[in-house]
């Protein structure tokens, strides 16, 4: 995939089956330069990106699996859409129009990515696929019954994916419900700029994040509802400024109650109705760039801390701390028990909405 041009297509194929049979299905998108980008409906999920270095050479940029038995017996959150509620809330529970809501709790006490069984663990299906000549896109379509993983409301949910000329890729997301609930979507591709195969750090990737505040928290990795200014914090990357110089900085309680970086970032600007520059990254071995944009309030910056060596990727590598790294845009964690955090709750009759864009490119030096 990736090393020939040709023109701009969505192709549907099959990457296996769940143990009871049911096909699971991948669409590739290409377009005229040459980049394409697998998703498989197993998690709304980005198995395989490939972009071109400096030299013209294309790699596959995200970790994750080789076939589906990996995705369900071994769940690391590998480029999946997450909801129904991405990042952490506190004890799995918080208080929605005077009645308290329990859902499941999948970190210690506390309620990770959505649940036991998040939408990173749902097949979703197919909704919409681009035409050849088309921007190269497809939609995913899952239906969240009201009362999953303990979330009121059915959630009707699109997480749809496009992949522009310029080596752009959309990623947006809109749901509904008929019922008053809670909604924070994002995607949690790791990232190593360098190629996933080629068994270097994404630590040595040079970063910029336009956000001078991060949510602080406490040894539970809960919000403690303070913003928490960056000004000389090892957190602080309004420069760019080489991951791992800091990293491993345990003087700094932050970065200790994180093994390294997890932490949500307060971007610049807000909620947005467009997308806003949000992140730079950038492999000076490669020469690719990653840009994002987004329309969210916040940025989860995860350099893979958990990543201990226990999984082989697709590549045939062990996945270790820092070999990719995930930027989840999305509105802050455990949100629904801080009312001054931008609210995630979403009434009948609205739509919510989030856009992020990662746009690649190359520079020579």
């Amino acid at each position: 995939m990736g090393e020939s041009q040709g023109r701009n297509e969505a192709i549907r194929a099959q990457f296996g089956s769940l143990s009871d049979g049911t096909r699971v299905e991948a669409v590739e998108l290409r377009n005229r330069r040459g980049t394409s980008a697998r998703l498989i409906a197993f998690g709304a999920a980005l198995q395989a990106l490939h972009v071109a270095d400096r030299q013209g050479r294309f790699d596959d940029i995200v970790l994750g699996y080789g076939d589906i038995a990996d995705y369900v017996a071994h769940p690391q959150y590998f480029g999946a859409t997450i909801g129904r509620y991405g990042n952490r809330i506190g004890q799995g529970r918080f208080v929605l129009d005077g009645r308290l809501v329990q859902i499941a709790q999948t970190d210690g006490e506390q309620a990770l990515h959505g649940g036991v069984h998040g939408f990173d663990q749902r097949l979703w299906t197919i909704d919409r696929l681009s035409e050849p000549g088309e921007t190269a896109s497809v939609v995913f379509r899952y239906l969240s019954r009201d009362g999953e993983e303990g979330f009121p409301g059915a959630l009707d949910v699109q997480a749809g994916y496009a992949l522009a000329e310029d080596d752009s890729l959309t990623l947006w997301y809109e749901a509904t419900t008929d019922a008053p609930t809670v909604v924070n979507l994002t995607n949690h591709s790791f990232f190593n700029l360098g190629g996933e195969a080629r068994g270097r750090t994404a630590l040595d990737h040079l970063l910029t994040i336009h956000a001078d505040r991060v949510t602080a928290v406490a040894p539970t990795m809960i919000p403690t509802g303070a913003l928490l200014p960056l000004d000389g914090s090892p957190l602080d990357f309004r420069h760019e400024t080489r991951i791992a110089d800091r990293i491993r900085d345990g003087r700094d309680p932050q970065i200790a109650m994180g093994r390294g970086y997890d932490h949500n970032y307060v971007l610049l600007g807000g909620v947005t109705s467009e997308p806003k520059p949000a992140v730079r990254l950038a492999d000076p071995v490669s020469g690719r760039v990653l840009e994002i944009s987004t329309t969210e309030p916040g940025l989860q910056f995860y350099s893979g801390n958990f990543l201990d060596g226990t999984r082989t990727g697709k590549s045939g590598l062990l996945y270790r701390q820092g070999d990719g790294l995930c930027f989840e845009t999305q509105h802050f964690p455990d949100s629904p028990n801080h009312p001054d955090f931008p609210s995630t709750r979403l009434e009948p009759g609205q739509t919510w909405r989030s856009r992020t864009v990662w746009r690649f490119s190359t520079r020579q030096n």
